[in-house]
């Protein structure tokens, strides 16, 4: 049995002259059509108006990629400097030298969805957020799939069997693969949410598959953290890292939606009345008294 694994795996595709395709940069489109689709597919079971899905796309897609991107900048870039891209805000627009922080594109995905409600469904926040974050939940899997093309973001020294060797960043000694466990716990959190939706029918008590989704992500994130390495030096003297500090109101407000979906009651949503006028109202007629 092997005691670790070997991972060398070049973080690019190919080049054509100055064109570089990255696994990276490919994974991270594919966990935005990824969660385009899943979402697409409840639209069209909800039988929602068609210009829903591309209006989606794009609030979506630019909050995202704007909020991890200027999150990076804020939380982890220039070395703990916060000031560093208040001075120079134009190098937060180098998206090539890399720095994209998931904290970041949640701020901005809310953000982004919080406008989508207001512009384009006019239905309330949490309806959205309940149906995107299953679409998210499977995003976030190949996002960290990518981070470990990259060989980054990973874990300390450990002994157990499925250790990762970096070779890419002159490793030597085996660490916790800990983007494979984030993937894992996506991918858990995607089954979650899918079974929340087209099973339990868990949207008719709102905000709570989106509550659900903030505990698996970034309740398992926080634990995750105490074996990662840490991403920024400034990082060193911190009781909790920045990754940690960033997961704990997002925690909280997990819990606060999942107690409060569940103090009021269940009903049914807009599009089963329609499919169903009857069931509308479940109580049966009384006869009258004589």
């Amino acid at each position: 049995m092997l005691n670790f694994i070997t991972w060398n795996v070049n973080p690019e595709i190919f080049h054509f002259g100055f064109l570089s395709v990255r696994w990276y940069g490919l994974l991270w489109a594919l966990a935005i059509f990824s969660a385009y689709w899943v979402v697409t597919a409840i639209f069209k079971h909800e039988k929602r108006p068609e210009g829903w899905n591309d209006k989606l796309f794009i609030y979506g897609a630019v909050s995202l990629i704007i909020g991890a991107r200027v999150g990076h900048c804020l939380f982890y870039g220039a070395d703990g400097d916060f000031w560093h891209y208040y001075k120079n805000p134009f190098e937060m627009l180098k998206i090539w030298e890399g720095g994209l922080s998931s904290h970041g594109g949640a701020i901005g995905l809310l953000t982004g969805m919080w406008l989508f409600t207001r512009k384009v469904t006019h239905k309330t926040f949490l309806y959205a957020m309940d149906r995107l974050v299953i679409g998210v939940a499977i995003g976030g899997a190949l996002i960290r799939l990518g981070n470990l093309m990259n060989s980054e973001i990973y874990g300390g020294v450990t002994d157990l069997p499925w250790g990762f060797i970096f070779m890419r960043d002159h490793q030597t000694l085996p660490a916790h693969p800990t983007q494979i466990y984030e993937m894992l716990y996506c991918l858990v959190t995607f089954a979650i949410t899918m079974l929340m939706y087209w099973k339990s029918k868990s949207y008719r008590r709102e905000g709570l598959i989106f509550g659900v989704f903030l505990i698996c992500i970034f309740g398992t994130r926080f634990m995750l953290e105490f074996i990662k390495n840490l991403q920024e030096p400034f990082e060193a003297n911190m009781p909790l890292n920045m990754g940690q500090i960033l997961s704990l109101p997002l925690i909280i407000w997990g819990i606060y939606l999942i107690i409060n979906a569940f103090i009021k009651k269940p009903e049914l949503a807009d599009f089963e009345i329609a499919k169903n006028p009857t069931t509308k109202d479940t109580k049966k007629p009384q006869k009258s008294q004589k």
